[in-house]
């Protein structure tokens, strides 16, 4: 990493843990006890920058910004001393350690977060150790991003387009679809980038997802879809797109349409003030104007979006039962991503920033499907 981005690291860090503090005063929480492991290290990462390879940990932050570390690798804490500059301890006994530092600091409010994913026990000594739910403290400040924030996500955004443009080059018949991952992997570790969450889907009607790489062949006609979410200084981006093998068939044009435009709709629909039902709700009316209502359903999708930054899944997921309002500088990715009974699953979606007025966009990729054949787009 250059001086600029450690600069730009430490920014966004020094920002974060001032709105933590401020939000802790306002709580009237004394200290807030925090999760990671390798998958869901984000809560942890707010508040100690710095993301966990092996093991789990917990870390417990102070009010006054202090901050202990404990981490059950022992070469987790040794790397973790180096980058960090914190007190970070080796706890073999990670839950034991935990509670000999909770007790220490006698009377007080605690906070713990991700809940669900504390140690049970931790939680079942909630009452002794005076813990509480922390959650939407921390859940809060991880939806709306600081402006100083934003440089990570649009470094990973415009990784996530040049990591496509390898994608589509790779995408020939008769290769498999692992050999497409290895060579955006490639890709991403000479541009420094140590985590892509990524899946992928090959075929035609009988393709209901997108999955880690098994091996299966390209060939023509082929429907191709990926989600590549590269991470640039822990803070993640995420586009979803779709391409044919060779030329695409009519019908595959006509159905990839319903998706254009049912991205456009989601997109107008975003502003500040407007929750994740609303962009979800306008997504989803495109489709049930087509007849495809049954396909926005829990049986068919997920989510039609979410948030994103220090990890690829965050709050809130644009649901219709999402009531979560929207807020300026935060930054989610619409993707109305779906099965479609013509010519199986397809994706589109883009990384944006929702500002007052609407959303600015951080791809520059085409939302076309894409032609392997002459590497061109299809309108």
């Amino acid at each position: 990493m250059t001086s600029a981005g450690k600069d730009a690291v430490s920014a966004a860090y020094r920002a974060r843990i001032g709105d933590l503090r401020r939000a802790m005063e306002e709580a009237d929480i004394d200290g807030l006890v925090l999760y990671g492991n390798n998958w869901h290290a984000d809560y942890l990462r707010y508040a100690v920058d710095f993301g966990i390879v092996e093991g789990q940990g917990l870390a417990l932050f102070e009010r006054d910004g202090s901050v202990t570390l404990l981490l059950d690798d022992p070469a987790e804490a040794e790397r973790a001393r180096a980058e960090t500059g914190r007190e970070v301890v080796w706890a073999h006994d990670l839950v034991g350690a935990a509670k000999a530092l909770l007790l220490r600091g006698g009377n007080r409010r605690v906070a713990a977060a991700p809940y669900h994913l504390v140690p049970y026990g931790l939680v079942r000594q909630a009452k002794e150790l005076r813990l509480s739910d922390g959650g939407k403290l921390i859940e809060q400040l991880l939806m709306n991003k600081r402006q100083e924030e934003h440089a990570h996500v649009r470094r990973a955004a415009a990784l996530a387009d040049r990591g496509y443009d390898i994608f589509r080059a790779a995408a020939r018949p008769g290769r498999k679809d692992y050999e497409l991952i290895a060579e955006i992997e490639q890709f991403y570790r000479c541009e420094g980038v140590t985590e892509n969450f990524m899946i992928i889907g090959v075929g035609g009607r009988e393709v209901r997802g997108m999955t880690p790489p098994s091996g299966k062949v390209l060939k023509e006609g082929d429907l191709v879809t990926t989600e590549l979410t590269p991470c640039v200084d822990g803070y993640y981006a995420q586009i979803c797109r779709t391409l044919v093998v060779g030329e695409p068939s009519e019908l595959q044009r006509k159905s990839f349409g319903v998706f254009q435009e049912a991205l456009d709709a989601g997109l107008k629909a975003v502003r500040a003030g407007v929750t994740a039902a609303q962009v979800a709700k306008a997504e989803n009316d495109v489709f049930r104007t087509y007849g495809l209502g049954q396909y926005v359903t829990s049986e068919y999708t997920r989510v039609r979006g979410h948030g994103i930054g220090l990890f690829p899944d965050q709050k809130p997921h644009v649901l219709e039962d999402v009531a979560i309002p929207l807020t300026a500088n935060m930054t989610i990715i619409v993707h109305p991503n779906t099965y479609h009974p013509d010519v199986g699953y397809l994706v589109l979606g883009d990384t944006i920033i929702v500002t007052p007025d609407g959303h600015e966009t951080l791809s520059a990729m085409p939302h076309t499907a894409f032609s392997v054949r002459s590497s061109c787009v299809v309108d």
